[in-house]
């Protein structure tokens, strides 16, 4: 019988009174027994049925109570029985359906937060999130190490944590007005990096996106690293400014003379010596073209090296052939160290050639009549060979040495161009050394010389590798 809880208590009073009255009744007129003496005996007798039927009613009571602490510990909540269809029973069923409902958005807020912080752990970006109140809420990983912040950042003023006065105001336009904003940073205390910095506020409801003078529940600043581009961008002006200035002289020479003997001078005597200086000019022009083709060859992804092994005694034998005639017009001895022939290396020979012939190429420019050049090569440990060019010639500033394998440097720019010099030699030694897995570097004195070296692979190439690639 499916009685409502307030009519289940009166029939239980009803029921324990008159009981306790039949009881007493009982022994008073039954037993002769003391109307006192009867009264608790009668109470003594009903107390534990009333403790009983009571415990039965509100089983549904104690149940919720068990469910609100398991929902407020956060705990699994489990099916409780139900004994009653009364609002007790109802109440406890709504109570366990409500934990089965809490616990399930539960669940998903968690998956949604762990995937909110992968991805925020996975990104290179740096995330800033703060509150309505301008407050720190969370700063990612990368934040943190592109701009070496500490771990104690939350519920800080991102003035405090990152001292710019531009991200403030961005971010507080962001909060009171929603007004996003994007610019760049420099920040000299990280090692002189560029940031991009876009600001958004973020909106209390999906349907406040964009209403203009809503209080905002807060903002987002993403951080983009942008120092390697505008890296690149000024290595880019600065090649291009290189160039133009490389081929303006010449072709300014050229230019020159060519209108000289156009307005007569032809058939004079500076004739064929103006003609000398055109085709010099012009030779300058075309070892420039041919050095950024080079250039550009290297630098493509379609740049393959064509790898054999080559007895590095032939190899040296080859170049000093080549370069014999310009040491011989200056008087400059060149000494090679004795190697073994079975001392190989792994390359390609046109391309080993190159970086042979601008080093030498360059050992004999910058030295002195009558000067000395020396080569040698030995094992750096089993799977790589040192080779040093030396020579005693004018030397290098020790500020310069640094960067002397750029594009177009050059450390006496007037005396590199008389000598016929692009700049671009030592760049082309560098990409091509790199290409075959070594590295290049070089020691100077101002007057007493320069000593060039550079690594190569000395035994066969790991299995597996492509012998076509780079």
């Amino acid at each position: 019988m499916n009685l409502p809880f307030q009519r289940k208590l009166i029939v239980l009073f009803i029921f324990l009174s008159f009981l306790l009255l039949l009881i007493q009744g009982y022994l008073v007129y039954g037993l002769k027994i003391s109307f006192l003496l009867s009264s608790l005996i009668s109470v003594g007798i009903v107390t534990p049925l009333a403790y009983m039927i009571l415990r039965y009613f509100t089983q549904p009571i104690r149940e919720m109570m068990d469910r609100v602490k398991r929902l407020t510990g956060s705990k699994s909540n489990r099916d409780a029985h139900v004994y009653s269809e009364d609002e007790l029973g109802r109440l406890s069923k709504s109570i366990g359906e409500m934990g089965t409902q809490l616990q399930k958005k539960i669940d998903e807020v968690s998956k949604e937060r762990d995937y909110l912080q992968t991805i925020l752990k996975g990104m290179v970006e740096g995330v800033l999130v703060v509150d309505e109140r301008g407050r720190i809420l969370m700063v990612n990983d990368a934040l943190r190490k592109i701009l070496s912040l500490s771990s104690e950042v939350v519920d800080k003023a991102p003035l405090e944590v990152i001292r710019n006065a531009e991200l403030e105001e961005a971010i507080r336009e962001a909060i009171q007005k929603g007004k996003s904003a994007a610019f760049e940073l420099s920040f000299p205390s990280s090692g002189g990096k560029t940031l991009e910095v876009n600001v958004v506020g973020i909106s209390p409801s999906p349907e406040g996106i964009g209403q203009e003078g809503e209080k905002r529940k807060g903002a987002i600043a993403v951080f983009h690293d942008i120092s390697r581009l505008k890296e690149l961008e000024k290595i880019r002006q600065d090649f291009v400014a290189n160039v133009s200035h490389e081929l303006r002289t010449p072709l300014t020479t050229i230019k020159g003379y060519t209108e000289t003997l156009l307005d007569g001078a032809l058939k004079e005597e500076v004739g064929p010596r103006f003609l000398q200086v055109i085709q010099k000019h012009a030779d300058r022009l075309t070892k420039i073209v041919e050095d950024l083709l080079t250039l550009s060859k290297i630098e493509s992804k379609e740049f393959y090296l064509k790898w054999e092994r080559l007895p590095l005694s032939g190899l040296i034998d080859d170049v000093l052939d080549f370069v014999k005639e310009a040491a011989e017009k200056k008087k400059i001895s060149i000494s090679r160290s004795i190697l073994p022939s079975s001392l190989e290396v792994m390359g390609d020979r046109s391309y080993l050639e190159q970086v042979f012939i601008n080093l030498l190429d360059n050992a004999i420019k910058y030295t002195h009549e009558t000067g000395e050049i020396s080569i040698s090569a030995l094992e750096k440990g089993q799977r790589e060979i040192q080779v040093v060019i030396k020579d005693n010639g004018i030397g290098i500033p020790k500020e310069d040495l640094s960067r002397i394998f750029e594009r177009f440097y050059r450390v006496d720019k007037g005396r590199s161009q008389e000598l016929g010099g692009t700049g671009l030699g030592l760049s082309i030694v560098k990409h091509l050394v790199q290409a075959h897995g070594g590295r290049v570097w070089a020691e100077s004195k101002l007057g007493e010389g320069s000593t060039f070296y550079f690594t190569l692979p000395h035994i066969a190439l790991d299995a597996g590798q492509n012998p076509t690639k780079p």
